[in-house]
């Protein structure tokens, strides 16, 4: 058994941007439904079995209590902004596991069900569906990767290390210390990503990083400066890996048996209706008797 863990609110954003304007009949913008509705059926039309997608019902999470300027929906386009909740009941139409969540964050229930899945004996793999570079914490060797569908690239530990020069478990600390600008916090000043890279891969974790440079045992441009800034904002970094680090207590599910997609329910056929794209309802039906589309 393999579980895909799907991004959501990624697919949604991705969508969005790529597919031309499309709208119901009730004259509301739908095309990134429909684009995201029809990728999920892709997936199980090619042989997926399991999959539950995540999603941010809002954008805000626990993290902004943190951090006052942690991302939030400000700029998020009206038009985007209007299709997050249809499209989870789109998917639950759909048949699809949802995990819609509010004090959470997408990445947090993608990091749980991961963690819950990889568990289970049965399970060979977990592919976590996205590209975003905070979920590589989430890697395990081969068993628990990340697959980025637009360009069909699986990321695996061997992975991780090759893209960031660090594990999977420094992955926070990395953020931390060189920034995450999608998230809206700026890292250690002076702290690039080569830096970065060259200590953790040393040291670890931020709080394992000895405070005297000269024991640092690996040659880094500019160790002194770089060392003085930690010094200066460490607490300003342990807070910034705690915003990094995903949790895994998010609420997902209690069985791996319950991502077993088991066909759309009745009414999808009339979401399909009223998004005016009925060959979604088709090939959703097609499937379930065992065809394909």
């Amino acid at each position: 058994m393999r579980v895909h863990l799907v991004d959501g609110t990624y697919e949604l954003f991705r969508h969005f941007y790529a597919l031309p304007r499309q709208s119901d009949r009730h004259g509301h913008e739908v095309a990134a439904i429909v684009g995201v509705l029809g990728s999920i059926l892709g997936m199980l039309e090619s042989g997926v079995t399991h999959l539950g997608v995540a999603t941010d019902h809002f954008i805000e999470s626990f993290r902004n209590a943190l951090w006052p300027g942690y991302k939030t929906g400000e700029g998020i386009e009206p038009e985007l902004w209007a299709q997050f909740h249809p499209l989870e009941d789109g998917l639950r139409a759909m048949g699809v596991v949802v995990w819609a969540m509010d004090e959470f964050e997408a990445d947090d229930a993608l990091a749980s069900a991961a963690r819950r899945a990889a568990a289970d004996p049965r399970v060979e793999q977990v592919l976590i569906c996205t590209p975003d570079k905070d979920l590589s914490q989430c890697v395990e060797g081969r068993r628990v990767v990340q697959f980025d569908r637009r360009r069909r690239e699986l990321r695996d530990e061997a992975g991780v290390m090759e893209r960031f020069g660090v594990r999977p478990a420094s992955i926070p600390d990395y953020l931390a210390l060189v920034g995450d600008a999608s998230d809206g916090f700026p890292g250690i000043p002076g702290w690039g990503e080569k830096a970065s890279a060259l200590v953790l891969a040393r040291w670890g974790h931020l709080e394992a990083i000895p405070a005297d440079p000269a024991a640092w045992d690996t040659p880094v441009r500019g160790a002194a400066r770089l060392s003085a800034a930690l010094e200066a904002n460490r607490e300003r970094g342990l807070l910034f890996r705690r915003l990094a680090t995903l949790r895994t207590d998010a609420p997902v599910f209690g069985a791996t048996d319950e991502l077993r997609w088991r066909g759309a329910a009745p009414e999808f056929e009339g979401v399909a209706e009223r998004l005016q794209a009925t060959a979604l309802w088709e090939r959703a039906r097609r499937l379930a008797t065992g065809g394909t589309a």
